[in-house]
């Protein structure tokens, strides 16, 4: 029988330092916005994000960026250390901390032209008078007084974050934010003593360590954040990196923070599925082949297992997972006890983390529902243990039902198919995707270690509930496609995006996609994969709205490469004989051939169980797409919810 990889080096522990961690799994730095708007004070929720990490058992916890300046904000909701009134929230974050085994460190930021223009007249500033690709404001340039203002504000922050009793400062010197601002040639173009030459292109990087050391004590650990390669035009390269970490460790800095990208590249900075796992350690081994200090690598490492071999490979010295963190708090813990089927693996979506901070947003994970929400959606056992029903195994359903049962119900589902994941099983077939599966393998083991009954092939009717009496039902059962009214709709070249994702149909040579929404547009990017000649017609001005912005861009990349066509702002007029007939704005009719047609029009919600039993049952909950057609964060939140209700 097969035994699980023993993680030797993940769980042995590393020096930063004078600090010795107890393994080798930090936390990235992550921006959540649960910290008070404006004044940046710690609040109970950031409090508790981070006290359930430490009691999953992470080496190290880097806070996300907390600002050493008002002006230098990112953010709504930024944690901030810019003046002493902030010390005491901190002090009770670094204390829960403590109590549960981890150590923490504050990242000490400023957005420089990245600011947020929180307030009327706030003053942007940078190296240069070199606006951000995503901040439509002139940054005014600092004269070298205020340069070095500015570093007395991250040292002064360093002493707040030591008094507030961190571990440890991590200096942001990535991303494109105030120091990547001087450290790239793309943004610095100062002539004075920190602009030019390598030399004073970092010096603001070795004055700020250096007065922390100071300030802080030379046995106060401090790290840097830095990006190896900006992959931007006229940015730094690795090349350029190596030297700034070399500057950095003469300085006094006790670890390197292996990251990559700027604004310019956010789909780098926040890499999305399509980006190999462990795709920065090729970066790390440069850095650590030119540094003697511990160097930390980060990207799209998820899997205890992957973090293992990279240590052993001897490309890292420590390995940080940001969102494994927020898909899996527990993680280290189930990792060490070999647990590795109980641990839920990010799959790099980018919904609940990237998506909601761009829509402006807290962060959220849409696997972990109690992500952000750890103390409001705590799993407490049940005061009176009942009888659950649950109709459909998706992943709403499911969720359902693992909460009910760990709130200690007697909890049994009901899937009327062969196979438990719903849609979801569907959205893990396209590129890409295939992590999407490890969510439903997930859910699957915990329905098992749960005790939760599944009666496959079986539909729960309203005859069963009359028969065997459940206090509550938990109606899951989805939605199935929609089908347009269209002219010659049931030519049998016509198939759903279902039927395709599901591997019930061939598709043939050409295709045409009716609907190039998000399972438009992924189902077009399956079958182009597969050498098929693939057109999306599309009635809105835009394909694939639902998706992320780095996710929308890798499908236009593919569809460019596969010679996808696409037809916005287009209707479809009928379907005859010779193909698709459609009528673009503002054009003439035109035909597309198509030896298949793949209707992607969006679903409609199925729920005819739950109107039957309205008078049938004490407890009656609709959940997901049952209750109306949305996505899968909001299935799964809402499968949550109602376990916690059963």
């Amino acid at each position: 029988m097969y035994q699980a990889m023993k993680l030797e080096n993940l769980f042995s522990p590393l020096k930063i330092g004078t600090l010795e961690l107890k393994n080798r799994l930090a936390v990235s730095a992550m921006s959540c916005s649960y910290c008070e708007p404006m004044n940046g004070q710690v609040t109970d929720r950031y409090i508790k994000y981070y006290e359930t990490k430490a009691k999953g058992g992470w080496g190290l916890l880097i806070t996300e960026y907390t600002t050493v300046s008002l002006e230098g904000k990112a953010c709504l909701g930024q944690p901030g250390l810019w003046e002493d009134a902030q010390i005491e929230g901190h002090k009770r974050l670094t204390e829960a901390v403590h109590q549960n085994g981890s150590k923490i460190f504050a990242q000490l930021h400023h957005a420089g032209r990245e600011a947020a223009p929180l307030t009327e007249g706030q003053d942007i500033v940078s190296a240069s008078a070199v606006p951000s690709p995503v901040m439509p404001i002139l940054p005014r340039e600092l004269t070298t007084e205020e340069v070095e203002a500015a570093i007395e504000k991250f040292s002064d922050a360093a002493v707040r974050a030591k008094k507030a009793g961190y571990d440890g400062v991590e200096v942001h010197g990535a991303h494109g934010y105030f120091i990547a601002q001087f450290l790239s040639l793309s943004s610095n173009k100062r002539s004075d003593k920190y602009g030019g030459s390598l030399t004073n292109r970092g010096r603001i990087l070795t004055e700020i360590i250096t007065q922390i050391n100071q300030k802080c004590g030379a046995d106060y650990p401090v790290t840097l954040r830095i990006s190896a390669d900006e992959a931007t035009q006229g940015g730094n390269t690795i090349e350029d990196t190596k030297v700034f970490a070399a500057m950095a460790e003469e300085a006094g800095a006790d670890a390197i923070h292996v990251s990559v990208g700027s604004y310019f590249c956010l789909d780098n900075v926040i890499p999305n599925s399509s980006r190999r796992h462990g795709w920065l350690t090729d970066n790390s081994q440069e850095i650590k082949n030119t540094v003697s200090i511990p160097v930390i690598v980060v990207g799209r490492i998820n899997d205890p297992l992957l973090a293992e071999n990279i240590l052993k490979s001897g490309k890292a010295d420590a390995i940080a997972m940001g969102r494994a963190s927020l898909t899996d708090p527990d993680l280290p813990n189930k990792a060490k006890e070999g647990r590795f089927e109980e641990i839920n693996s990010c799959i790099g979506c980018l919904q609940g983390c990237f998506g909601h901070v761009m829509k402006g947003l807290s962060t959220a994970c849409i696997l972990n529902p109690a992500t952000g929400r750890e103390a409001e959606l705590a799993i407490t056992p049940a005061e009176t243990k009942k009888k659950v029903f649950i109709a459909g195994g998706g992943p709403s359903g499911m969720e359902a039902a693992i909460v009910a049962a760990k709130r200690g119900h007697q909890v049994e589902l009901f899937e009327k198919s062969g196979k438990l994941g719903g849609q979801f099983q569907l959205a893990s077939v396209p590129p890409y995707k295939g992590e999407i599966n490890t969510f439903i393998a997930w859910q699957k083991h915990q329905l098992e270690l749960n005790g939760v009954t599944v009666h496959m092939n079986t539909e729960l009717t309203a005859d069963v509930v009359d028969a065997e009496s459940p206090d509550t039902v938990i109606v899951s059962t989805g939605a199935v496609p929609s089908c347009p009214p269209i002219d010659g709709i049931s030519d049998s070249r016509v198939v759903s995006a279902h039927d395709i994702l599901a591997g019930k149909v061939l598709a043939g040579a050409n295709v045409v996609i009716i609907g190039g929404g998000q399972v438009g547009a992924e189902t077009a990017n399956h079958l182009a994969m597969y050498g098929k000649q693939v057109t999306i017609v599309e009635m809105l001005p835009q394909i694939a709205q639902q998706e992320e912005g780095p996710i929308l861009q890798v499908l236009m990349k593919d569809f460019k490469e596969h010679g996808v066509k696409i037809y916005v702002e287009t209707a479809v007029q009928r379907i005859t004989a010779e193909g698709v007939e459609i009528l673009p704005k503002g054009q003439n009719k035109l035909c597309l051939p198509a030896d298949t047609i793949v209707i992607a029009t969006g679903s409609k919600s199925v729920n005819t169980l739950a109107k039957e039993l309205r008078t049938k049952v004490g407890t009656l909950i609709v959940t997901g797409d049952a209750n109306a057609v949305s996505n899968a964060e909001t299935a799964i939140l809402d499968g949550y919810k109602a376990g916690l209700q059963a």
